[in-house]
């Protein structure tokens, strides 16, 4: 299990590292066990160099059966109608969260696979923030600064402060306690990117250990936000090693089809996140496709400005993380 957590703690490090770069000036969620799980279904069916390159990339996470449900549909004969029923069955997945993982023209009568996975959490709060205390405050992002819901609670929490990167640790537990939120949330001369620059799983791993941290009193303030990101995944894949698998040329899935030649040409992701004084809800899906070829601080702790989140589930395991800049 600790291996498996290391993969794809690793995994989701490193995505959130390279997905970051495409625009800092962009809120960043995303669900890494949603991608990796559906990968790794596509991991079952690859051969040579093609599964080489994928365990590379996702390690011993790669080697676990999924529980999966295959359903024979025909793209040729209605690719509207399929991508509709792909869609559907998101939606009921993610408790509606999520209507659209497939866009229009994402599929096509020459589409011979459709790997689709979907997850969803609702958690509340072990300590909800009180409505009556929420109101407009200033937030301040990597650009400016602009006026946000600032939700408010004064409770015991348990916090770090990590000197490497003059950065607070704050951990907002859910009522289960099987889950809770980590906030990573840098000092006013801090920039965001610096500290996910210095981000690896192993430091992580550290400055969230509750060895490191003390629990007292604090005020917190905590932006309310609901955010729904979309990501074309192959170039980021593609960057992390992932490579033979979207050429033609190369792509080995013939534990899944007769016809080798046969590449991945879309990974499709979709998260869905909200955050209230109750507590989280989070949907996220990812669908991969492959088509035929044509030839501690008890001073009031504020969460206005750019910041890292995420949700935890122990051993330590970033389930989703992002940033709010």
């Amino acid at each position: 299990m600790d291996d498996l957590c290391e993969a794809n703690g690793s995994f989701a490090i490193s995505l959130l590292k390279v997905l970051g770069e495409e625009d800092k000036s962009r809120n960043l969620f995303f669900c890494p066990l949603s991608v990796s799980s559906a990968l790794a279904m596509v991991y079952l069916g690859a051969k040579g160099n093609t599964a080489a390159q994928m365990s590379q990339t996702f390690k011993e996470s790669c080697q676990k059966f999924y529980q999966a449900g295959l359903e024979e549909l025909s793209f040729a004969k209605d690719t509207e109608k399929c991508r509709e029923r792909i869609n559907n069955w998101v939606m009921e997945k993610t408790e509606g969260k999520i209507s659209e993982v497939l866009s229009p023209g994402t599929v096509c009568p020459l589409t011979k696979l459709v790997l689709v996975n979907a997850m969803y959490f609702k958690g509340k709060w072990k300590a909800q923030f009180d409505r009556k205390y929420t109101r407009g405050m200033p937030f301040k992002t990597n650009q400016e600064k602009k006026t946000v819901q600032m939700m408010f609670k004064h409770a015991k929490f348990k916090m770090g402060h990590v000197e490497e990167v003059n950065m607070q640790v704050l951990v907002l537990p859910y009522a289960e306690e099987e889950l809770c939120m980590v906030v990573l949330l840098p000092d006013e001369n801090t920039d965001l990117a610096m500290v996910e620059k210095a981000l690896t799983y192993e430091k992580f791993r550290v400055w969230t250990n509750p060895e490191n941290m003390t629990e007292s009193k604090v005020q917190v303030f905590f932006p309310r936000l609901k955010l729904e990101e979309s990501y074309d995944l192959e170039s980021f894949l593609q960057s992390l090693g992932m490579t033979d698998a979207f050429e033609e040329t190369k792509a080995d899935f013939s534990g899944m089809t007769t016809k080798k030649n046969v590449p991945v040409s879309k990974v499709a992701h979709k998260c869905f996140v909200e955050v209230n004084e109750e507590g989280t809800e989070a949907a996220a899906t990812t669908a991969v496709i492959r088509n035929a070829r044509l030839i501690h601080n008890p001073a009031p702790e504020a969460l206005s400005h750019a910041t890292n989140i995420s949700k935890l589930c122990p051993p330590p395991l970033p389930v989703l993380p992002g940033n709010a800049s």
